[in-house]
């Protein structure tokens, strides 16, 4: 493995450096100083170890010196504020990729996405939206932005705050006992699942709906197929029972009505109403 270890650089940039990392932004950012990979890391606040498996998975490009040493420029920092961000959202790093390949390719796409999931919750995000508009108003001026503008978007906009499992329980345990009798909370308990495996497959659908409501279509063919998998879900907690689901459908909208636990929540109610209505359609459809 190539030591991360501070690059030597000559002073004319990009001196001994070759860039074999996407150029999708080279026009949005500046041609400014270079950072090793325990600066970018640092700057970043993420390890370095996971700078090293977002190179092995294919989303983020270092530029090497003529030693094979690695090195971060703006271009790079760029693709991985857009990492950063998608992992703010809760995507596996497999539906990143497929993202950056897409319609998140260019940073400006990836901010837009970014305003308009923090419009949902101005709230709580404020100062980061007001950050992320920043950016996207230099952009559209022609302006480029620096490290300093990349790291301090990344830092300050894909933070979240969620509640920990000891809140959630929290949260939902008195609320629970409100809509289900003690005999539904014992069947539900019974029923087998992976609740890690269940946990991960509720964040991923969660953040792909969140993408998916930037499109504002509940009735196309990929909202249609979200909206399946969204039940499939449900029914593992339900077992299919339509009574115990509007129940907990109750419990959910009373926990997000809450001005202090909401905001923690990993749904919200727009996101309800996006799937709500792609669900109805499902159901129109025979689906």
């Amino acid at each position: 493995m190539l030591p991360d270890a501070q690059i030597p650089l000559d002073p004319a940039p990009r001196s001994g450096l070759t860039d074999v990392g996407v150029d999708e932004m080279s026009n949005a950012v500046t041609d400014d100083a270079y950072l090793s990979p325990a600066e970018a890391a640092r700057r970043l606040g993420v390890s370095a170890k996971a700078l090293r498996l977002y190179e092995k998975r294919g989303l983020v490009k270092p530029l090497r010196n003529d030693a094979g040493w690695r090195a971060y420029g703006p271009t790079q920092i760029a693709r991985l504020h857009q990492v950063l961000a998608l992992k703010g959202f809760g995507l596996p790093l497999s539906r990143i990729a497929e993202l950056l390949c897409g319609r998140l390719a260019s940073l400006d796409a990836l901010l837009e996405l970014q305003e308009q999931t923090l419009a949902r919750e101005s709230g709580r995000v404020d100062h980061a939206l007001s950050l992320v508009r920043a950016a996207r108003a230099k952009l559209a001026k022609g302006d480029v932005l620096s490290i300093d503008d990349l790291a301090t978007l990344t830092t300050e906009t894909t933070m979240t705050t969620k509640a920990t499992p000891e809140e959630m329980k929290a949260i939902f345990d008195p609320i629970s006992a409100k809509y289900f009798t003690p005999e539904e909370a014992k069947a539900i308990a019974r029923r087998k699942f992976d609740q890690p495996a269940i946990a991960t497959q509720w964040e991923a659908l969660i953040a792909e709906t969140k993408v998916l409501m930037t499109k504002g279509d509940p009735s196309s063919p990929v909202a249609l197929n979200l909206a399946r998998r969204w039940q499939a879900l449900v029914d593992q907690f339900t077992g299919g029972d339509p009574a115990i689901a509007a129940k907990a459908r109750a419990v959910w909208s009373e926990a997000m009505a809450d001005l202090k636990a909401g905001p923690k929540l990993p749904l919200n109610p727009e996101i309800f109403a996006f799937v709500g209505k792609a669900m109805a359609k499902l159901k129109e459809q025979g689906g």
